[in-house]
């Protein structure tokens, strides 16, 4: 089951005196901070709604004052914190785009259903993505191409590829 929260960002320390943070964006776009009235932060096993306001964007992060901290005791205290927010609220994805955080934990799966290992992380090096796929042999480096990988169906927890395609990038040896 897809967790209902997205993870957007994490508060790196207070900046200057009047109760701001810096936060490192995980989110392809940082400037979609500028759109945020609230984010969610982790309390055990609940999420609480905490107010955004102030915000900027840099070259290196995003700047904001969360829950109306006004001074930088206060803040020194969301170090660490990890900002979400719900499905509700997240961008809408184009056809064929999944949230990486939804890959995570996927099970591979060739064409017949023969589960091939699981997803452990996704690489971004530039033309595509790469999935880091933990198998019995080790480690395999899956191109996430469209002739490769055939299905994804991250609310089911599962990703198809053609085996056959396997024998031009897998580090792993299928025979």
């Amino acid at each position: 089951m897809l967790s209902e929260y997205l993870l957007i960002g994490q508060v790196l320390k207070p900046q200057g005196i009047k109760g701001l943070v810096k936060v490192r964006p995980d989110t392809d776009d940082p400037e979609r901070f500028l759109d945020l009235k609230y984010v969610f932060v982790k309390k055990g096993d609940a999420y609480e709604k905490v107010k955004v306001e102030e915000v900027s964007v840099r070259e290196d992060a995003v700047y904001l004052c969360l829950g109306g901290v006004q001074d930088r005791d206060l803040a020194e205290k969301q170090r660490g914190t990890m900002l979400y927010i719900d499905r509700a609220n997240a961008v809408e994805l184009a056809e064929n785009e999944t949230f990486i955080c939804d890959l995570i934990g996927c099970e591979v799966r060739d064409r017949a259903g023969q589960a091939l290992g699981k997803i452990k992380d996704v690489l971004q090096p530039g033309g595509n993505d790469v999935y880091v796929v933990k198998c019995k042999q080790g480690e395999m480096l899956l191109p996430a191409l469209l002739h490769i990988v055939i299905d994804v169906q991250t609310e089911n927890g599962f990703v198809t590829v053609d085996e056959s395609r396997l024998h031009e990038v897998a580090v792993c040896d299928w025979e």
